[in-house]
């Protein structure tokens, strides 16, 4: 069976990223983000969202654990962050709806969404440049990266959050996710 960590960033939505994961019918575990990736045994990480950059733990050492890793809001904000790119703040703020235009239909992420497709998401800060290595596959009027995937190492950020209702193909991130964490 895959397994999947959750790593708690202190975001509100939390135990909703490990819910959606185990609806999907995945071992979960939600982890606190103090804990050494040396300590667990997963097929795939989830960096989930939380309010502050500098609460974030130990979080970074997980893109360094050779499983796949995927970022939510907070969580693709520190992949960038951590690799080079720029993390700045939105000019949007808070949560709203938002059309989504997949750019890239080849990704495995994002590739299956629909072309246009509506999430919920955060805009208070928000990755202004990618780092080397990444591809857009995602973006809107409101932000130029709303995701974006590296195949090579295995990382994928999305800005939006697959896990609440208010997101049209939210569980579609997930299995795309699991997929990916299966080969």
């Amino acid at each position: 069976m895959t397994k999947i960590v959750v790593v708690d960033n202190h975001g509100q939505f939390t135990h909703l990223e490990q819910r959606a994961l185990r609806d999907l019918g995945v071992e979960t575990e939600l982890i606190d983000n103090e804990t050494p990736p040396e300590d667990i045994d997963a097929d795939g990480v989830v960096l989930s969202g939380g309010p502050e950059m500098d609460r974030t733990g130990r979080s970074a050492e997980y893109l360094e654990a050779d499983v796949p890793v995927l970022g939510i809001c907070l969580g693709m904000q520190l992949i960038a962050a951590e690799l080079g790119g720029r993390v700045g703040s939105g000019d949007y703020g808070g949560y709203a709806d938002v059309n989504v235009d997949i750019v890239d239909d080849d990704d495995p992420l994002t590739g299956t969404l629909a072309p246009e497709t509506r999430v919920w998401a955060s805009h208070a800060d928000e990755v202004k440049e990618l780092p080397e290595g990444f591809e857009l596959t995602a973006r809107s009027d409101v932000c130029d990266v709303e995701a974006m995937s590296d195949t090579d190492r295995d990382l994928y950020g999305v800005q939006w959050h697959p896990e609440v209702a208010h997101t049209e193909e939210g569980d579609v991130i997930f299995e795309n996710f699991l997929e990916i964490c299966r080969q």
